[in-house]
């Protein structure tokens, strides 16, 4: 695990978006856009079971999220490192992430683990291990 800056802390604080890559098992790494939530030196992002994004991750137990701000000069980094996939105690996380794109005031009521089951939700859990790519950033 790394140490994240001030200045790495605001730029994934202030963001809501970010682009998402993992390594399938044959063929170039795979990216797509995902909503994320920081926890310390963790990353949080809620996918559906079954995804290609969760199944790299069972298989490589890695990812990587490239962030960049939409103010000028664009400053960016991408955080990588060993990822989970969650299936418990996934409430909290879950109603923060809705909280950052909904743009709510409060995070919604937490579900419980048996209800986001139901539906096939999972949180990816990012350890932030490496920050690279960094441009523009304070």
């Amino acid at each position: 695990m790394t140490a994240l800056t001030a200045a790495q802390r605001e730029l994934l604080d202030s963001q809501v978006v970010g682009v998402m890559a993992t390594q399938p098992p044959q063929g170039h790494p795979l990216q797509s856009v995902v909503y994320y939530v920081r926890d310390e030196e963790q990353l949080l992002i809620s996918s559906v079971a079954g995804r290609r994004k969760v199944e790299d991750v069972e298989l490589t137990g890695w990812a990587s999220l490239c962030v960049m701000s939409f103010t000028h000069p664009y400053p960016s980094a991408t955080f990588s490192g060993s990822t989970k996939v969650l299936t418990e105690h996934i409430g909290g996380p879950t109603a923060a992430l809705a909280q950052r794109f909904m743009q709510l005031d409060e995070p919604p009521e937490p579900q419980t683990d048996e209800a986001l089951a139901s539906v096939g939700r999972v949180i990816l859990a990012l350890t932030i291990e490496r920050v690279a790519a960094i441009s523009h950033l304070g």
